[in-house]
């Protein structure tokens, strides 16, 4: 069983690109991922033909740094860039 205080599970400060996605912080990662996947699929933003692609909004452009499209491996890497 993985250990509570493990550094997945530390909350996060979360930048205000962020917040307007996933609500305000601190929040642990795994927190940011699952509410992040919500906003996706609350507002039909992955791709159709491609599942692995996420196409943004104007808020999760601001999370991706201005890129209109990216794929899900790509998306973990930008949004860490908004935590702390």
């Amino acid at each position: 069983m993985a250990n509570p205080n493990s550094a997945f599970m530390k909350p996060m400060n979360i930048s205000e690109e962020l917040a307007a996605v996933v609500g305000k912080g601190p929040m642990p990662r795994s927190e940011v991922v699952k509410k992040l996947w919500v906003y996706i699929k609350a507002n039909d933003l992955q791709d159709k033909a491609n599942k692995r692609n996420i196409n943004a909004d104007e808020n999760l452009k601001k999370v991706f740094g201005g890129k209109a499209t990216v794929n899900m491996f790509e998306m973990t890497k930008l949004v860490s860039k908004h935590l702390t």
